[in-house]
C-alpha cells in the first residue's frame, strides 16, 4: 500500500483528496497544526513559523501533496497579513525540502498545489498558459515565490508537478458557499460590472487532476487546472440562481464598494481571465464536469 503525505489536509482540496485516495487503496496521512494520531486519517504536527514538524510523517512516505498555506481571501490584505500569506507558502515548503534532503527521503512523486493568481488581477481577453510570465501585482509576485520555493525539492530529482489552481466550486464551502448565500436570500447580485472571468473547477475534477498527478508517472512541469468553459462573474451567478430556482433583481454591487470593503484584496473579486487547459486535458485527463450547468445541478 503506498503512503501519501498531505500537508494542509483540512483544507478544501484535503478534504476531498484524502477519501478519494483512500478509496484508491492508498494510506493517507496528514501533517498539521494539531496531532491526531487515533483518528481515521494520522495527524502529524508541524510548526511552519518555528521550523518544526514530526519526522515521523515521513517514514516509508511515497509521494507528498503540498497544499498548506495560509487562505488568501481570509482576511484583508495589511503589509503584514501578505507576508504572512507568502511565508505560509515558502517557508512550509523549504521546511520540507530541509526534512527531504536531511533523511534522503526518496520520493516517487512530489505534487505542489499553486494558483491561477500567477497571471494576476487582471481582465483581459488573452488566453493565459502555462509559459506565460507572473504577474507582477501581489497574487502574481505570491504564486511566482511559491512556486519558485518548490526548486529545492525538484533539485534531488523527484518527478514534480506543480498544479495552478482555479477557484475551487463546493458545496462543503468556499466560494460557491459564499455566492450561494446571499442568492438564497434573494439578494444575489455581479460585482462590479460583471464581466470578469471567474477560472472555476469543479472539486471533483480538482482533486481528479492531484490523483493523476499522483498516478501518472510521465507527468511533469505546471499545470493549470480550472474548467476548460470561461466564465464571467455575471454568467456564473446567474448559473447559481438558476440552479437555485431564484431571480437576480438586485444591482450589481459597484467596484468602489468592494473597494472600501477590501482595499486592494478587491481586485481578486473585480478581475479574472481567461486560462488555457488545454496542457493538462493534452495530458490524459478528462473533465468530469467541463460545463457550468452540470457542475451546479452537482453541488446545489
Amino acid at each position: 500500500m503506498k503512503r501519501i503525505l498531505i500537508t494542509g489536509g483540512s483544507g478544501l482540496i484535503g478534504q476531498g483528496l484524502t477519501p478519494l485516495l483512500q478509496s484508491k487503496g492508498y494510506e493517507v496521512l496528514h501533517l498539521g497544526r494539531k496531532e491526531n494520531l487515533s483518528g481515521k486519517v494520522k495527524t502529524y504536527k508541524w510548526n511552519v513559523e518555528e521550523g518544526k514538524l514530526d519526522e515521523r510523517a515521513f517514514e516509508n512516505i511515497d509521494s507528498i501533496v503540498h497544499l498548506a498555506g495560509m487562505g488568501i481571501a481570509d482576511a484583508r490584505w495589511s503589509e503584514k497579513r501578505k507576508k504572512e500569506i507568502i511565508d505560509s507558502r515558502v517557508k512550509s515548503s523549504e521546511l520540507l525540502f530541509n526534512v527531504i534532503e536531511k533523511n534522503k527521503i526518496k520520493l516517487s512523486s512530489f505534487i505542489g498545489a499553486s494558483a491561477v493568481g500567477f497571471y494576476g488581477a487582471v481582465s483581459s481577453e488573452k488566453i493565459y498558459t502555462e509559459a506565460d510570465p507572473a504577474a507582477s501585482d501581489f497574487l502574481g509576485t505570491c504564486c511566482r515565490l511559491w512556486e519558485e520555493s518548490y526548486n529545492g525539492i525538484i533539485s534531488t530529482g523527484v518527478r514534480t508537478v506543480i498544479i495552478r489552481v482555479g477557484v475551487v466550486l463546493s458545496g462543503r464551502g468556499g466560494a460557491l458557499v459564499k455566492m450561494a448565500g446571499p442568492v438564497k436570500k434573494g439578494i444575489g447580485s455581479a460585482l462590479g460590472n460583471g464581466k470578469q472571468i471567474v477560472p472555476w473547477i469543479h472539486e471533483k475534477d480538482i482533486c481528479g487532476i492531484f490523483l493523476k498527478a499522483i498516478e501518472d508517472e510521465s507527468m511533469k512541469g505546471i499545470f493549470n487546472a480550472s474548467a476548460p468553459q470561461f466564465q464571467s462573474n455575471a454568467e456564473l451567478t446567474g448559473a447559481i440562481a438558476k440552479q437555485l430556482n431564484k431571480k437576480l433583481w438586485a444591482p450589481a454591487v459597484p467596484a468602489f464598494v468592494l473597494k472600501i470593503m477590501f482595499g486592494e484584496m478587491a481586485g481578486m473579486f473585480l478581475q479574472g481571465s481567461k486560462v488555457s487547459t488545454e496542457k493538462i486535458q493534452k495530458e490524459g485527463y478528462s473533465f468530469q464536469f467541463p460545463e457550468i450547468s452540470d457542475a451546479m445541478k452537482n453541488l446545489l
